[in-house]
């Protein structure tokens, strides 16, 4: 007998009764390209800085000892840039269950925004792909328009979307059997 996948842990309580169908978060290649512009600004503009200084007046005295610190002050920065957009990519998660869909974002540690909706409430689905990245690398949004309170769940940059579409569908076309035949039990 196969053993259980290892289980996630959701920024949420489950429901009873209620399974984890799919669960997604951006495309890699969006962490990729944004994480290369971050490390590209961090080591392209030390080096920049530091041959401006070497070139200059050195990293001796007060004047070096200033830009010294001008400078590890901007490696800091760019650390702590590429530390938090490695944290959204890891917290910005949506979650198909048998019963809702979850978009939960976590910008920072004291920041999270998390909207829910019941399958039931899913009355369109909609896959956009723009463009040659997308279609090569298979990635796009995948968008729900609700009867809920958040009349739009965008989910933005998915691999695989016709796929998750279909899980979507195919979860909300069985939620809506399960709440007519237990309407249909009163």
């Amino acid at each position: 007998m196969p053993a259980d996948p290892p289980q996630r842990k959701l920024p949420f309580e489950l429901q009873p009764g209620e399974a984890v169908l799919a669960f997604v978060r951006r495309h890699w290649l969006y962490f990729s390209l944004r994480m290369a512009g971050i490390v590209l600004a961090g080591v392209g503009g030390t080096a920049v800085a530091v041959a401006a200084v070497l070139l200059t007046f050195g990293f001796r005295g007060w004047p070096g000892l200033a830009a010294g610190v001008v400078i590890a002050a901007w490696v800091g920065y760019w650390a702590v840039r590429g530390y938090f957009t490695w944290y959204r990519y890891q917290h910005d998660i949506w979650v198909v269950t048998n019963q809702r869909l979850v978009d939960s974002l976590k910008r920072h540690w004291f920041h999270h925004e998390m909207a829910s909706t019941d399958l039931v409430d899913v009355e369109d689905l909609r896959v956009e792909r723009h463009g040659v990245l997308q279609t090569v690398f298979d990635f796009g949004d995948v968008q729900c328009q609700t009867a809920g309170v958040v009349q739009n769940f965008v989910l933005r940059g998915i691999p695989a979307p016709a796929k998750l579409l279909a899980v979507v569908d195919g979860a909300r076309d069985a939620a809506r059997r399960a709440l007519g035949a237990a309407e249909g039990l009163r």
